[in-house]
């Protein structure tokens, strides 16, 4: 067993709590942004989230798997992830595209995802948990961050989503998921579907920023 899912409800909120995690799994753990507490590694919840029940069940059965994915240990197909979200976004209309490693792997890029990061509209963060209602992990909820919304879901890869994304986001310089790079996206053709994507000159900045050198090489090779 690599890790326990517990859930843990009070009046107010409840806590999807992972215990017996083993020590493989705790890096993905923490850069999942669960919180350490008595012992367990908790994500708490509004009492009155949407679909919180759905939520709990997909989480039970699909953490660990989002947890060995994340910590290098088993494949992530991000490739039949992302097909399975374009055919169901684009199908419903959502105001959407794609930002962080995936956005470069479209484009040709050797690396490998290890998930797909979308920023999406603050009136459409929660149709796209409807619409990913069957690999919900993290109902949507409200964020006190540089976005109004945040979501997580496994389709057979990780799919996390940000809604509603501020001004703040792009402080103190100009990310690839803020207003500057919503600002100037560009229109990407991908297995039949048409990518918006950050420009790959931001990228490449926001890159270079955060020290990811091999990733700027690989931005460099195909600019």
């Amino acid at each position: 067993m690599e890790a326990v899912a517990v859930r843990h409800d009070t009046g107010s909120h409840s806590e999807f709590r992972l215990t017996q995690v083993a020590d493989t799994l705790v890096p993905a753990v923490r850069k999942a942004g669960f919180t350490r507490e008595d012992g367990h590694w908790l994500k708490r919840f509004p009492a009155d989230t949407p679909h919180l029940d759905r939520a709990w069940e997909n989480f039970a059965r699909l953490v660990v798997l989002m947890l060995r994915q994340s910590a290098g240990l088993d494949p992530v197909p991000w490739d039949t992830a992302l097909d399975e979200v374009c055919r169901r976004l684009d199908a419903a209309g959502v105001d959407w595209w794609l930002t962080g490693s995936a956005a470069l792997a479209v484009r040709g890029l050797p690396l490998t995802p290890g998930d797909l990061d979308l920023v999406v509209s603050a009136a459409d963060a929660r149709r796209v948990g409807d619409l990913l209602l069957d690999g919900l992990i993290e109902p949507v909820a409200p964020a006190d961050w540089f976005c109004d919304w945040w979501g997580r879901a496994m389709l057979g890869a990780r799919v996390e989503w940000v809604g509603g994304v501020g001004p703040a986001a792009d402080q103190p310089a100009p990310t690839d998921f803020g207003p500057a790079a919503a600002a100037h996206l560009d229109l990407v053709h991908w297995r039949g579907h048409k990518l918006r994507l950050p420009p790959l000159s931001l990228q490449r900045a926001v890159s270079l920023r955060r020290g990811l050198h091999e990733r700027v090489r690989l931005i460099d090779a195909v600019d």
